[in-house]
């Protein structure tokens, strides 16, 4: 297993803000862990609230701890409540059951870690952030992997449906992503280097 660098956390840090100024979004906070669940990198934008370390952790780290996207833990906590009593009770960081909690995965499903955003009033946008800071470092979310069953199975991905922005649309605000199947910001095949243009956003 290889190690995420820190010159790839800090790219997927940088491009999720970049991505979260051209959708308008609220100061944001972004953590990205390494696949055991330790920090390499973080950042709070200027205005984002307390707490903001804290909650970011919690939505890495619940990806890591469950092998899923976060917004995925917070369904698996609605159906097994008493499943995810007990798993937090084990747990050796609380975790945060909200979505903006994303895998981080080199090209063959490899997983290298995990990045939490958090900042906005909606948590699709911080999830589409965070795919478009995987994307910037040239790797790969869960949803990227979508389109070869086979691979999914091998590495565990769970499936999801497709991430949208739900904010009202503004002339001042980007439009929404829809590619991926669940977020990925490119059509088709969407591994980094494929010969792929995003529609627009991060």
């Amino acid at each position: 297993m290889r190690g995420l660098s820190l010159e790839e956390a800090n790219t997927i840090i940088e491009a999720t803000f970049a991505a979260a100024k051209k959708r308008k979004c609220r100061p944001m906070s972004a953590i990205v862990l390494d696949a055991g669940g330790r920090v390499k990198a973080f950042q709070k934008q200027d205005g984002a609230s307390m707490l903001r370390f804290e909650i970011c952790y919690g939505k890495a780290y619940g990806a890591l701890a469950l092998g899923r996207p976060s917004k995925l833990v917070l369904q698996k906590a609605r159906k097994k409540p008493l499943f995810m009593q007990s798993l937090e009770s084990l747990a050796d960081y609380p975790l945060f059951l909200e979505g903006g909690g994303q895998l981080i995965r080199d090209r063959t499903g490899e997983l290298l870690g995990a990045v939490g955003i958090t900042g906005d009033d909606a948590n699709e946008p911080d999830d589409l952030c965070a795919i478009a800071g995987i994307h910037a470092a040239k790797l790969c979310a869960d949803s990227d992997f979508f389109d070869d069953p086979d691979l999914m199975r091998a590495v565990s991905i769970h499936k999801s449906a497709p991430l949208v922005d739900p904010r009202p649309k503004t002339k001042s605000r980007a439009p929404a992503l829809r590619a991926g199947r669940n977020g990925s910001t490119r059509n088709g095949s969407t591994r980094p280097g494929a010969n792929q243009t995003a529609k627009s956003g991060p």
